[in-house]
């Protein structure tokens, strides 16, 4: 029977996005795995795999299409013995909820999707009798990293096993991704925002869907996420002293350390050694992370994006800057995939580049703190009770204060502090 190809939920966030670019086109055979169609969600451009084999016999959605729903049909698939030319274009069901905000960052890191939409809370069976019914992509996956198959739960038609499935299984079963429990219930929507222009000449430019999202999680962070600030001031010359240090060792090697690197190590150090702060808010949960997860601002055209370096404070600095310029470079061409991007125990805001002095930055929910990094600059400073001119930065801690106390807080930064101007210890 034919099979309907529909717009994939690519990212936990995802509602509707647009079909950048078809890859195929009606009479094509296409086979699992095979690239079809490139779609642009809320944070990246993405490619969408095919999951089944068979003939193209339709295509309901031409390419450029913006706000695609999320389980609209885009195309229909004509399976192994069916004439294409005969094949009916596959009817559009109604698109299902988006999956939550909160999903597990690991089951969030599926690349690509079903044709069909998101399981729901009874999913079909994915087993009939003893027999496996999985498309062979997901058979091979499966078997490459010796998944047993009768423990998954497909949500391809009639319970297929598709790749989504096997790699969110996958992720479920990794002992360092742990699943926040759902979020309290939003706020109610507040009213739509009403243009007023005064009569004073002006343009409209329609907001992408990235700048939707932003919009949208920012306001549900401060509505919902009651912040407190605590700021220190850092003085950086040792840390900037061993930086240089490090780059004349490194230079052989093409590695070239920034403040931002040792930042980031210093920060999920911290967070290692005051665990009461690498945790995460869940309702009447509270989760606590063995390991810190640090989401970096990149700023990318038309918004910003939150690459991930995974276990920051287990990875060399040099690891850390390769990684680093890896995952903003890719950022900025839109070529992340979303387990590059969401997740994360804790963010780092850097606008020190800018000259921006101090800033309070919003929480990156579901986590619960975020540091904003000031510029380093020449400053009036008391050393060994001596007034000096001193390299020195202010830092603020943003905090979920529902998850971390004050105090909590306040020894982070204090740690925080002492790696930066002890910075031998972010090399230890």
């Amino acid at each position: 029977m034919p099979i309907a190809i529909k717009m994939p939920a690519l990212s936990p966030t995802m509602e509707e996005g647009t079909l950048a670019k078809w890859l195929v086109k009606v009479g094509d055979t296409v086979s699992a795995g095979d690239i079809m169609a490139e779609i642009e969600t809320d944070k990246a451009t993405m490619e969408f795999e095919a999951v089944d084999e068979g003939v193209i016999a339709d295509i309901a959605v031409p390419e450029g299409s913006e706000g695609v729903k999320v389980g609209t049909v885009i195309a229909t698939l004509a399976e192994e013995g069916e004439d294409p030319a005969s094949v009916k274009p596959a009817s559009a069901d109604a698109a299902p909820a988006p999956a939550p905000k909160d999903e597990p960052s690991a089951q969030a890191a599926t690349l690509t999707a079903a044709s069909a939409p998101a399981p729901s809370s009874s999913p079909a069976p994915a087993a009939s009798g003893d027999r496996v019914i999985a498309s062979p992509l997901a058979k091979r996956i499966a078997a490459q990293k010796g998944l047993d198959l009768s423990s998954v739960k497909g949500s391809g038609p009639n319970g297929r096993i598709v790749k989504a499935d096997v790699e969110g299984a996958q992720a479920t079963a990794a002992p360092a991704a742990a699943a926040p429990a759902p979020a309290p219930s939003a706020a109610p929507a507040a009213a739509p925002v009403q243009a007023q222009d005064f009569g004073i000449p002006h343009e409209v430019e329609k907001l992408s869907g990235m700048r939707k999202t932003i919009a949208r999680r920012l306001t549900e962070s401060k509505q919902q996420v009651p912040h407190i600030y605590l700021t220190v001031d850092i003085r950086l010359d040792a840390l900037l002293k061993l930086r240089s240090d490090l780059n004349k060792a490194l230079e052989a090697q093409g590695v070239k350390l920034s403040v931002n690197d040792m930042l980031i190590k210093a920060l999920a150090k911290a967070l290692v050694a005051v665990p009461q702060c690498n945790v995460q808010f869940a309702g009447d949960q509270l989760l606590k992370f063995s390991r810190a997860d640090i989401s970096v601002a990149v700023s990318i055209e038309g918004g910003l994006i939150t690459p991930i370096v995974a276990d920051a404070g287990a990875k060399a600095i040099s690891a850390i800057s390769t990684e680093m310029k890896d995952l903003a470079t890719r950022a900025r061409e839109g070529k992340l995939q979303p387990s590059e991007y969401q997740g994360g125990t804790a963010s780092l805001s850097n606008m020190g580049m800018f000259g921006i002095k101090q800033f309070e930055a919003v929480i990156n929910p579901p986590q619960a703190m975020i540091m904003a990094i000031g510029a380093g600059e020449k400053r009036p400073y008391v050393v060994d009770d001596a007034l000096q001119i001193a390299t020195v930065m202010s830092a603020t801690g943003s905090f979920d204060h529902r998850a971390i106390d004050g105090a909590d807080g306040a020894q982070l930064m204090k740690v925080f502090k002492e790696l930066c101007e002890n910075p031998l210890g972010l090399v230890a």
